[in-house]
């Protein structure tokens, strides 16, 4: 690897860590940054979720104050997370592509939208006295919906923290950064379940994983206290519109 694809990567891990730690988007970033250096798809796709792990690593390290009590339900979301991602690598493993991929800008959009509707949907549900979950303790359908959320992170991965941030906005009444902070665990258990099949089996380019995960582990150290300082409706704004940017991007 060239000294110009390393600086690359790095710099594309610290936007990754950023955007991953602060709006789940850290694909956005990384993965093109793969294909720029010459990985076919395939390889991109492991190598990145591989590099990604560090996101959880410096996001968890970031955010310890906004953790602070959470554990027994970190355990339960990471757990659901975790098998979910399992499937996921195993499907991306053993399956063709295409016709998930063909749903991956609809479930991102999806996510973002739910994100922009929180209060009013949340609102909702409270005049209907049916909480789809609390948070201590995951429902039936909260866990189904980590679950489908780590399988969607351990096939692909791209805006998976939109929707896990999404379903736990609307099934949690606590700060955004509390929620945001919970959300980095859920969906990096799931990326290093997927991440520990790849080591595996898959065709992991381990140069750019380390470069791009010593980047990406910077970036999402330093996310967590942009979140804290940040005001949270024009940030959860600023998440939905990035989500629905990438859906865009996609579809095309």
């Amino acid at each position: 690897m060239g000294i110009g694809s390393a600086a690359l990567l790095v710099s594309a891990g610290v936007a990754s860590g950023l955007a991953g730690s602060i709006a789940g988007l850290a694909s956005l970033f990384s993965y093109p940054a793969l294909l720029a250096v010459g990985l076919p798809p395939v390889a991109a796709n492991v190598t990145n979720t591989v590099a990604l792990f560090s996101n959880t690593v410096g996001a968890a390290a970031g955010s310890r104050t906004e953790l602070r009590g959470q554990r027994d339900r970190l355990l339960r979301l990471a757990a659901i997370a975790a098998l979910g991602g399992a499937v996921g690598a195993a499907l991306l493993l053993g399956t063709p592509s295409s016709a998930f991929e063909a749903v991956v800008p609809w479930l991102i959009a999806l996510g973002s939208v739910l994100i922009l509707v929180r209060d009013p949907l949340r609102r909702l549900m409270a005049s209907r006295s049916h909480p789809l979950a609390q948070t201590a303790r995951p429902t039936l359908p909260l866990a189904c919906a980590v679950l489908l959320v780590g399988l969607y992170g351990g096939y692909f991965g791209a805006a998976s923290g939109v929707l896990m941030l999404a379903v736990l906005s609307l099934t949690a009444t606590e700060p955004l950064p509390v929620t945001n902070a919970v959300k980095n665990i859920a969906t990096g258990a799931a990326n290093v379940t997927a991440a520990v099949a790849y080591v595996a089996v898959a065709p992991v380019n381990w140069p750019a994983a380390v470069t791009l995960g010593l980047g990406a582990l910077l970036g999402s150290r330093l996310g967590p206290l942009a979140v804290r300082r940040l005001p949270e409706t024009p940030l959860r704004i600023a998440i939905a519109l990035g989500g629905l940017g990438l859906a865009i991007s996609l579809w095309r």
